[in-house]
């Protein structure tokens, strides 16, 4: 299987496309991409490491780590931690940066490296590109034998931890004095260690907390993604009670799925929403940033606060953050369970969301599925078609002329709104498709959407 490089990261399977030369000749480009910032910056020169528990790991970050230090960069091994912990590492030691060994909800069989830059960021597409050019063109810098970096190991889940307990809105005795009681699926990775520890700080007694797949093997107990056929686990365990709350996440914990406490799968769509709904109510409104193909409850939600604004990006969490910057966004997320918090960091963390939902549950005193029933309902519908040799750019140029009487978004692919759902169409980064996602309010009629979409693409394509 061919190595995945995009300037979102360098993933692949382990063995077959990710192998010990990939992961030297990338780290290396980062690592010389890195050090360069940090001179030009006069910043110290030095990488957090983190990882999931793929049983690749620790072989993978002893490879990556070797690089960076070759290249002259002192290296912090954060070992097992989830990649929104890595990303506050890099704040809180002023590293140049940080690289994330995970392959976040891919099989256990893949990896990958997710570089970060100096502000704990995902890297931006100029960056990503520049560090793709070091690798391809082997421009890659080693130190002389006096200025190889160091190493060290260092854990920063209590220091995360700490900062989401020292948030204004987080009241620990509060939640404590609900006396809550949860189960998490911990899908034998860095979230069955976070998770609890998390849920103990706010004052879920251990007896009350129930963790299934609670060992970090990265031997994944169920498919990675936190999808409710994937859950079911889960799910019966909440049903079976008591329970007021279930929690999942993918193995590196940036994504959080919400199980309410009759055992009902709580939409990923909504886990942004619920918690803006939460922030909205303590802030008494502001913007929120969110991606395209993000479902449309949160608009809904956002007409019930005076003063909440939902602004919309391109797909890919950089560009979320982009623009939750330029609107001074005070919370923003996507549709696959990211919340994002700009007062911690901005990253997708599943740990902050997980913060916030218990502190909404005893801020309101109502039942999970109370919360859950009050949401608006949509059904995503997510297809693809093949190019198979079309001009992706081309088809969508018509696609839009067809519906310029429409609702129409051009910023990423082509996002058109209608009274009662919409469509997104857009290049895929990893694969020669076109992505068509359809919403509305039934799954039937989602689905129908998608279908006739991808009809009248290969009907303007002939």
């Amino acid at each position: 299987m061919p190595l995945i490089a995009s300037v979102s990261g360098i993933r692949g399977v382990f063995g077959d496309g990710l192998d010990a030369e990939a992961l030297a000749r990338y780290a290396a480009a980062y690592g010389t991409w890195a050090r360069r910032r940090a001179e030009q910056r006069s910043a110290q020169a030095k990488i957090v490491l983190g990882r999931d528990a793929r049983t690749t790991g620790p072989v993978c970050t002893q490879i990556v780590a070797a690089t960076l230090r070759t290249c002259g960069l002192d290296v912090i091994d954060a070992g097992l931690a989830p990649t929104p912990t890595v990303e506050m590492a890099v704040l809180f030691e002023e590293a140049a940066g940080g690289i994330v060994l995970s392959a976040s909800h891919n099989p256990a069989e893949w990896n990958a490296l997710k570089l970060l830059n100096e502000k704990g960021e995902f890297l931006s597409e100029s960056a990503g590109q520049e560090v793709l050019r070091l690798a391809d063109e082997g421009e890659s810098e080693t130190a002389s034998h006096d200025a190889i970096g160091g190493f060290a190991e260092k854990d920063f889940l209590g220091a995360h931890l700490d900062a989401i307990l020292g948030l204004d809105f987080v009241d620990a005795e509060q939640i404590a004095a609900a006396n809550l009681s949860g189960v998490v699926d911990g899908i034998n990775s860095v979230g069955a260690i976070a998770l609890p520890a998390l849920l103990a700080r706010l004052g879920v007694e251990e007896e009350q907390l129930t963790v299934l797949n609670a060992e970090p093997t990265g031997r994944f107990a169920h498919p990675a993604e936190p999808l409710p056929e994937h859950l079911r686990g889960l799910t019966e365990r909440v049903a079976s009670g008591p329970a007021d709350f279930g929690l999942a996440v993918d193995p590196d914990a940036d994504r959080l799925a919400l199980v309410d406490d009759t055992g009902t799968y709580v939409s990923e769509e909504l886990t942004q929403v619920i918690c803006a709904d939460f922030l909205w109510r303590e802030r008494g409104g502001g913007p929120f940033a969110t991606n395209l193909s993000s479902s449309r409850a949160i608009e809904d939600v956002a007409a019930r606060h005076e003063g909440a604004e939902v602004h919309r990006s391109a797909v890919g969490e950089i560009n979320v953050v982009e623009k939750m910057k330029a609107v001074g966004a005070v919370l923003g997320g996507e549709g696959n369970g990211g919340v994002i918090l700009p007062d911690l960091h901005y990253g997708r963390d599943a740990l902050v969301g997980a913060a916030m939902v218990l502190q909404h549950l005893a801020s309101t005193g109502a039942a999970m599925s109370e919360i859950h029933a009050d949401l608006p309902r949509y059904a995503t519908v997510k297809d693809k078609l093949p190019l198979n040799g079309m001009d992706a750019g081309a088809l969508l140029k018509k696609m839009a002329d067809r519906y310029s009487g429409e609702k129409i978004s051009t910023v990423d692919g082509v996002k058109i709104d209608f009274a009662e759902g919409w469509v997104h169409l857009r290049p895929s980064n990893t694969e020669p498709i076109l992505r068509v996602y359809a919403e509305d309010e039934t799954e039937e009629a989602a689905r129908e959407r998608a279908t006739r979409f991808k009809e009248e693409l290969q009907q303007l394509a002939s």
